[in-house]
């Protein structure tokens, strides 16, 4: 199990394998190290175009009734500020620093799923590349960052506008949904051995709650982007009155997901101070139990509160009072993490460092935003500053000192991973008061703008008003924070050059990521260790000479798999090896692909989008095809005496609560547009469903019957694979796809056939959503069934390497939940409400 070779040799055959190419072929790595600090960079850049689109917002509202930005080009420009900062920084760029530190973090050497995390990166560049690109073609959006309808509707906003910023921010989604699954699952399952889930560190247990808001708070979004844009294109009807939609609709889905985001990007901020603030204040942090639990609530309560962004709209009292009560309750979960960090300051020895005054201006700046947004949860005051500056500086006390101060403090303490130097103590606290007091200059007279009523997205305002003043302290402290992060971002780049070597855990810090070198290897540790505490590398200085000699977990590589722990989710106990598979193109060629897609939909191009999304199909398909195994996933079966089988020799791989985190993520979309029908139905004002529904009853019935007839032989095929019977499971797999092709195929006629008209009702256009959406489901089934059985007849399915049909059955299983859940709200539950 232990390795006694030469360290340095042992180094150089595990950089072998492990190793990124060089050049252009670097484009096809995998390795999480490579691919978070892709995001950070990527998410840099695009801070640097919202601070300069910010900045030019500013200079327009210096002084009043300049003629600098005409009124569209400011729509555009705030529009487009907004989408910046919120969908291609503020998320990537906190997924990305939990991409990189995660694995490093649980003693593993990267996240389970590598290729994911490089398609997510793609998926990001590409999608950030067509929303930005709008901006140079003059075909940047105006309806704000939230594109609320009607103003972003076909009637309202024609050409392709809006297009951009709907396909743009989807193809975003989609990154930021890969990387929660990817994050869930690796948290869960990637542990050092003996690290439980109450000995993770606290980052950890932050990053996990994130990852599950990311899976249940995104597909809302994604599901009202996909609305409006078959509106916009296809002329459906969803949200326009008069054809029995309503436009409220979209702002119950944007904030589903707008309110979830808000502590989406708070979480990981807040768990970089309580990673920090123990090791600065030399002591361990005070009361971990009451933090988790704190953060777990923060994102079981943060679903509850979307309405609170509607409560000028019309809705009933009642539910005014309840979700103005709900946004009171959260500041319970956030005032004990607050309690427990200066707990920990107030007990300990604290070192005022440049991290720490970071996380100092955070703890003020972020106070200060919590009191004004207990302020908004109360109906009356919200009334009276709804869609002023007050609103939009408590937006920037709690997203900006909430996340972009944590996130500072974060860089500067991790820079020696990335560089293996230290940056200027000088140079890092100008950037801190040049920052903090422009911060405050800018955003604090907001507050008092907005009390004197003045409207936010206004591009000017006549004199005399008492807003003069005010708006220009706030331009001028705006350049006053711009020259503070110049300053930041001077010191870090010039820290790789003139920086001082760190050193072994220069910080003296307590977590394994600071068990590496510096910076690290690409596969982060030679060896895996045990863990025995919360704070390893406190109760074991000496861990990290350990790790590098090679004498802990799996430091033989001559079989040339990528190998890390698969542990227990609960008490991190090791149950198998998981094998990780190598550089890839595909992650590239998948998003490039779908690149393809998006442009070709902004074009109208729809034959040759269907091509492309055929193609991506097959890439990924292909995709699937080398895992398990497949020789070229694993090439070599054999392990250590006394090592747990690999992964895919077993029933419980990472691909199995993959695609079941997945499937959440898909579940809460397809939910999303249930409720979206049960909306409509109850509250759209000219909501006119038909005397008879044009839905076949008993043809659906049957269809469903077959499905479940279906599903429950292919549980039969696991159950018996199972026990190690492997005989007639290739016939099984064939059998089941064909029943399957025929199954998908009797809901298309009967889709075809109904006499729907999406265009002209909103009744008919959630009918066809949704059966369009179980038929694609349908669909891909019996393909997932056909390539097992293919796998079967070539050896990569069956006894020895089992558990992939059990993968394939969750989406069995799903579709036949969707199924019966779309036949009762489709057909059951009007016919119920005519009764």
């Amino acid at each position: 199990m232990n390795d006694t070779r030469n360290p340095e040799r042992l180094h150089q055959d595990f950089e072998a394998v492990w190793g990124n190419p060089r050049g252009w072929r670097a484009l096809s790595a995998v390795n999480h190290s490579s691919i978070g600090l892709r995001f950070m960079v990527t998410g840099t850049l695009f801070f640097l175009i919202g601070g300069l689109l910010a900045m030019l917002l500013r200079v327009q509202l210096a002084r009043p009734d300049l003629p600098l930005i005409d009124p569209r080009t400011y729509s555009q420009l705030f529009t487009m500020h907004g989408s910046v900062m919120m969908f291609l920084f503020a998320v990537p760029m906190v997924e990305g620093l939990a991409v990189y530190l995660i694995p490093k973090m649980l003693g593993a050497r990267d996240l389970v799923f590598p290729r994911l995390s490089a398609f997510g990166y793609w998926c990001y560049l590409f999608g950030g590349v067509i929303l930005v690109s709008s901006l140079a073609l003059g075909l940047a959006p105006a309806g704000g960052w939230f594109m609320y309808v009607p103003l972003s509707g076909d009637a309202h906003s024609p050409g392709v506008n809006p297009d951009f910023w709907l396909l743009g921010i989807t193809f975003v989604e989609i990154s930021s949904v890969a990387g929660g699954i990817e994050l869930v699952v690796s948290i869960l399952r990637s542990r050092a051995p003996g690290m439980s889930l109450d000995r993770m560190p606290l980052f950890a247990w932050y990053i996990l709650v994130t990852g599950l808001m990311i899976v249940f708070g995104f597909p809302p979004l994604i599901l009202g982007s996909i609305l409006l844009e078959l509106e916009r294109a296809a002329g459906f009807a969803f949200f326009d009155v008069a054809r029995g939609g309503d436009p409220l609709l979209w702002q119950h889905l944007f904030w589903l997901f707008g309110h979830p985001e808000v502590y989406i990007i708070f979480l990981p901020a807040a768990g970089i101070v309580s990673t920090l603030l123990p090791v600065f204040a030399r002591r361990p942090a005070v009361g971990y139990r009451w933090l988790v639990l704190a953060v777990i609530g923060t994102g079981f309560l943060s679903f509850g509160l979307w309405v609170h962004h509607m409560f000028t709209v019309g809705i009933p009292l009642l539910g005014q009072a309840f979700f103005s009560a709900a946004s009171m309750l959260v500041a319970v979960p956030t005032g004990i993490q607050v309690f427990a960090w200066l707990a920990t300051l107030w007990t300990g020895r604290p070192l005022f460092n440049v991290p720490m005054l970071w996380l100092a201006g955070f703890l003020v700046i972020f106070v200060a935003g919590g009191l004004t947004g207990v302020m908004l949860a109360l109906v009356p005051f919200d009334w009276q500053v709804h869609d002023t500056h007050f609103v939009v500086a408590h937006m920037h006390y709690v997203l900006v000192g909430g996340m972009l101060f944590p996130l500072v403090a974060g860089l500067y303490y991790w820079l020696p991973h990335f560089s293996g130097r230290l940056p200027s103590a000088q140079l890092g606290r100008w950037g801190f008061w040049l920052t903090f007091v422009g911060f405050n200059a800018t955003f604090l007279v907001m507050h008092w703008t907005g009390l004197l009523g003045m409207p936010r997205r206004v591009y000017t305002y006549q004199a005399g008003l008492g807003w003069d003043l005010p708006n220009l302290v706030s331009s001028v402290g705006s350049f006053v924070m711009a020259m503070g992060v110049v300053m930041v971002l001077l010191d870090i780049g010039l820290h790789f050059r003139f920086g001082r070597r760190a050193g072994d855990n220069p910080w003296r810090a307590d977590s394994l990521e600071w068990a590496t070198a510096l910076p690290p290897a690409s596969y982060n540790f030679v060896s895996l260790p045990a863990c025995t505490g919360r704070h390893p590398l406190w109760e074991n200085p000496a861990l990290g000479r350990g790790i590098a000699e090679g004498r802990h977990g799996l430091s033989i590589v001559d079989h040339g798999r990528r190998e890390t722990w698969g542990s227990d989710p609960l008490t991190g106990q090791v149950r198998e090896i998981i094998h990780l598979p190598g550089n890839s193109w595909l992650p590239l060629y998948a998003a490039l692909v779908l690149t393809l897609v998006c442009l070709s939909l902004l074009n109208g191009a729809y034959a040759l989008a269907g091509v492309a999304a055929l193609a991506t199909l097959g890439i990924l398909l292909r995709w699937s095809w080398v895992n398990g195994a497949h020789p070229l996933a694993a090439p070599d079966e054999r392990t250590q005496p006394g090592d747990p089988p690999l992964h895919s020799r077993t029933f419980d791989g990472p691909g199995l609560w993959g695609m079941g985190t997945a499937l959440l993520a898909n579940g809460v979309l397809f939910f999303s547009l249930i409720f979206a029908w049960f909306y409509l139905w109850t509250v759209a004002p000219k909501w006119r469903p038909p005397a008879q529904s044009p839905l076949p009853e008993l043809p659906l019935l049957l269809d469903g019957l077959l499905l479940t007839a279906i599903v429950l032989g292919f549980h039969r095929l696991v159950r018996r694979l199972r026990r190690g019977e492997q005989r007639r499971l290739e016939a099984g797999l064939w059998t089941l796809a064909g029943l399957g092709l025929l199954q998908a195929a009797w809901l298309a006629r009967i889709l075809v056939a109904m006499p729907l008209a999406p265009a002209a009702s909103a009744h008919d256009a959630l009918i066809a959503t949704t059966l369009g959406y179980l038929l694609l489901h349908c669909a891909l089934a019996p393909l997932f069934s056909a390539l097992q059985a293919w796998r079967v007849c070539l050896g990569l399915v069956g006894e020895r390497a089992p558990y992939e049909p059990a993968v394939v059955l969750q989406w069995w299983d799903y579709c036949l939940l969707v199924f019966w859940v779309s036949y009762f709200a489709l057909v059951l539950f009007p016919r119920g409400i005519g009764a």
